[in-house]
């Protein structure tokens, strides 16, 4: 047993030693360019899937073992390792620190709340609505654990609201105990037995048992053995626990549908935009306003799909209920609720001249993306002699970059030490006053690098790929497929991938299933896009259990939901997505990507794999 415990302990330094060592034979009997890039790509697939190093560590694989097998120079690697995708998170980054560092996010978080109101119903969707709204342009994560502690500080309030309403003779309990010090009638005889056997059969000894007149230090005791106990003693009536799961789930579903609607909503989707521009150059279809028009109804339709199936799941579907906006039909608690949020508000402030800034700059990066190539008509970039030049990109660094310069303070040339209210943090730096909206620490924080590592990985392998000729195999490998019509070729590719994601990362999914699903629609003559568009959209699809994103693991450290509780929620939010994803792509995404016929640019592509 002892020794079965060590190597279960070492079974990830196991796993990434063993699995190169058995697959060795591979370049070495079949000593050719296919074998040594499949042998170095199911290297890092495995790595990636298995997590038994970090996912940038196992992005790196493909930069030492292609020039070692003579698959790419080690130049030519490099180089795919810092693409215009990386400068475009770089000037998002950006923006998001000046989010984040001046409370703009928790603005319009509580804005949105307080337009929505206290009604459970009406609560729901005015998080997901404003969680859905910050997470297309920070990231997934970040969102949640900025929205979270405000959801968690509205339901502490709704909780021990419950509990004043609806525990009146415990309060009474405790009053006589303070009063009377040991005065007790017979309702409180029977509190007490039922408090002692209750904690007699958590902790199992008599001499553990926690009398009357510690109820209250004994009610808000964490640390309670059985978690399921824990859980009921939190909650004044199972209705209030309810509220808690539908809320709590509600935020990490909302951030991952609306990490969909725009390209640097998540990292997957700037994974697909970046290997699809470099497989198919002159393709020239996908960009930030053609992917936001045909994502925003997906996300829309999703979102109150999302809302009314976590509504019939947890607090019934009684909508006129818990959705009525009249004063009238306001509870207490409802009231209360509503006030805390209030509070929460008018602690931030009037609005201050950086989150103006911020503001300003959020609406102008997105007028430049939306303008740059709309496609109905000419862009801004018309303007310029040479095409081509210039991407979203240009335009995220470039505003990233003046949020550097700009100063944080208003100018003020009668007194240079006023101050503006609102502001999050106050650093050293702040007592000078140029300091900047965001400096290079703030940047710092927010910057995913092991992601632009990760993502350089993929371009890594998909370049070696094509050079090798591998891609060219696989997809005679999948020329049988080409019986099927295409939504079921496109269908049968969503759920492998929402299955796929559960138990791997995002990006490490989208990155090994890409090139596949390029080469099979290149080999069967369908549209790539037909193809990439929804398996990118289903790999976020991961939200069944506490590991398949990060969000998840976020909302379910707060205690409020079990596995079983995600498992349930998830499985409808799965279906709901690969649902709408494909009736989406086989409706308005045709005309808007010309998904009915098989492209010029696909055909270029495949040609120059082949040579």
């Amino acid at each position: 047993m002892g020794l079965l415990k060590k190597l279960w302990a070492a079974r990830k330094l196991l796993l990434v030693v063993l699995i190169p060592l058995a697959l060795l034979p591979l370049p070495l009997i079949h000593p050719s360019s296919e074998a040594s890039c499949a042998y170095v790509l199911i290297v890092t697939a495995v790595y990636w899937v298995s997590e038994a190093i970090p996912l940038g560590a196992a992005a790196l694989v493909p930069a030492f073992l292609y020039p070692l097998f003579g698959v790419l120079k080690s130049s030519e690697v490099a180089s795919e390792y810092f693409k215009d995708t990386t400068l475009l998170l770089i000037g998002v980054i950006c923006l998001a620190a000046s989010i984040e560092k001046w409370n703009l996010h928790k603005r319009l978080a509580l804005r949105m709340v307080m337009i929505a109101g206290a009604k459970p119903g009406m609560l729901v969707l005015g998080f997901m609505c404003c969680t859905a709204f910050l997470s297309m342009w920070l990231s997934n994560t970040s969102t949640t654990a900025m929205v979270m502690p405000i959801a968690e500080a509205v339901l502490q309030q709704l909780i021990s609201t419950g509990a004043a309403d609806t525990d009146e003779e415990a309060e009474a309990i405790s009053e006589g105990d303070e009063e009377q010090g040991g005065l007790e009638d017979k309702e409180e005889n029977l509190d007490k037995t039922q408090l002692e056997l209750l904690f007699q059969k958590e902790s199992g000894t008599k001499s553990d048992l926690i009398t009357l007149t510690n109820l209250e230090t004994a009610v808000s005791i964490p640390e309670l053995p059985t978690s399921s106990r824990k859980q009921s003693s939190r909650y004044p009536t199972k209705r209030d626990h309810m509220i808690c799961k539908c809320l709590s789930l509600s935020i990490t579903y909302a951030a991952t549908i609306g990490g969909l609607i725009t390209i640097t909503g998540t990292s997957t989707n700037l994974i697909f935009t970046e290997q699809f521009n470099i497989r198919y150059p002159e393709a020239q279809v996908i960009n930030f306003g053609t992917w936001f028009i045909f994502s925003l109804p997906i996300s829309l339709i999703m979102l109150f799909l999302t809302w009314v199936w976590l509504h019939c799941l947890f607090l019934g579907c009684n909508f006129r209920e818990t959705c009525s906006l009249s004063k009238k039909r306001k509870t207490k608690r409802e009231e209360l609720s509503e006030k805390r949020i209030q509070e929460e508000y008018e602690k931030l402030g009037p609005i201050s001249y950086p989150e103006l800034v911020t503001g300003v700059f959020f609406v102008l990066m997105t007028l430049l993306w939306f303008t740059r190539e709309p496609g109905f008509v000419p862009g801004w970039t018309s303007l310029f002699e040479k095409k081509g030049y210039r991407t979203d990109a240009t335009i995220s660094v470039l505003l990233g970059f003046l949020l550097f310069l700009i100063p944080s303070r208003k100018p003020c040339f009668s007194q240079a030490g006023d101050r503006d209210q609102g502001s999050s943090s106050e650093d050293e730096e702040d007592s000078d006053t140029l300091a900047p909206m965001i400096t290079w620490k703030d940047f710092q924080k927010l910057m995913p690098w092991e992601i632009v590592i990760l993502v350089g990985g993929g371009y890594a392998l998909a370049a070696g790929c094509k050079v090798s000729g591998l891609s060219v195999w696989m997809g005679r490998q999948l020329e049988p497929m080409n019986s099927l019509p295409p939504w079921t070729i496109t269908l049968l590719a969503c759920l492998l991938v929402s299955a796929v994601t559960e138990f791997a990362s995002n990006p490490a999914t989208i990155t090994v299933f890409l090139p596949i699903l390029s080469t099979m629609s290149e080999t069967l003559h369908i549209n790539p896009l037909y193809t990439l568009i929804p398996a990118t959209m289903c790999v976020s699809f991961g939200v069944m259990l506490p590991v398949g994103n990060p969000p998840n693991a976020i909302v379910f450290s707060y205690g409020h939901c079990q596995v079983s509780d995600m498992v349930k929620a998830g499985f409808g939010v799965n279906l709901i997505g690969v649902v709408v994803v494909m009736v989406a792509i086989m409706t308005w995404g045709v005309p808007l990507f010309q998904l009915s016929e098989f492209p010029a640019w696909a055909v270029i592509g495949n040609v120059t794999e082949s040579l």
